[in-house]
């Protein structure tokens, strides 16, 4: 049981969410914005925190998720007055970087993978496959773009024109969202927006991060060393904390690992 003594004044508390994995991928307990809304909501919210200590290690994912989970911080942080500090452990890439963007400030170690402002598209093609075969694939569509980018038909010039279209129009939203939030503190540099990813050192002095800093004696240099710490985040599904789901979650973790495998980690 606790006592609450009048006048007596509490240390301050820093809510950490540990945002870590692929954004938007298909297996439960993956990064998206509905499962992490209760998460960052209590986070934000709950005892009044002194600032919300983000805790991200994520090679990207989904634009729109990470668009939708960026949005909310700031939302969240803005009505609740309350700061955000990013803190990048392995890889904060692609959607990683852009959830680290809506921090008010990022910190990486020395040795984090920092960027990727790019989109990719990626797929492939078994039309050779199938006709080695003897297979022929059969497409009617209401809509002659509706067939675009068939994996099973050869490379359409037009399609590929309108995918690029697309992606240069989300690569757009994402440079908006990187100038909007780190300002005055980027560099001129030309290549930023490239896609290329760099280590915390050099990320700094482009201005895509504050500093060089882990969680703990950045958080105790600020908020005092009473300063205490209440960590959230994403629970493992109940199902699969006794193996029933070994099958999809497998094929995430496939599917993840990938993700992470395009930075060398």
């Amino acid at each position: 049981m606790s006592v609450r003594i009048p006048f007596l004044k509490r240390p301050p508390t820093v809510a950490v969410v540990r945002l870590f994995g692929a954004i938007g991928m298909s297996g439960r307990g993956s990064l998206n914005d509905a499962a992490l809304a209760p998460v960052l909501e209590r986070a934000f919210k709950k005892g009044k925190p002194a600032a919300v200590a983000l805790e991200i290690n994520s090679p990207g994912g989904s634009p729109v998720q990470s668009a939708l989970i960026g949005a909310r911080i700031r939302r969240l942080s803005e009505e609740n007055n309350v700061p955000v500090i990013a803190f990048v452990e392995d890889v904060a890439a692609s959607g990683g970087y852009w959830l680290a963007a809506a921090a008010d400030e990022i910190f990486a170690d020395a040795s984090s993978v920092v960027g990727s402002i790019g989109v990719i598209s990626a797929g492939f093609g078994a039309h050779v496959f199938l006709a080695r075969q003897g297979l022929e694939r059969r497409v009617h569509t209401a809509g002659q773009s509706k067939s675009m980018l068939d994996p099973f038909r050869p490379e359409n010039e037009e399609d590929v024109a309108r995918l690029k279209v697309l992606l240069n129009d989300i690569h757009a939203n994402f440079i908006d969202h990187v100038t909007d939030r780190r300002g005055s503190k980027l560099s001129d540099e030309d290549g930023l927006f490239t896609g290329e990813v760099w280590l915390a050192r050099r990320a700094e002095a482009l201005g895509l991060i504050d500093g060089i800093g882990h969680l703990k004696p950045v958080l105790t240099d600020r908020y005092g060393k009473k300063m205490r710490l209440r960590r959230y985040g994403l629970k493992k599904p109940f199902l699969s904390r006794f193996g029933l789901s070994v099958a999809e979650d497998a094929l995430a973790a496939v599917e993840e690992r990938a993700h992470f495998a395009r930075f060398g980690l």
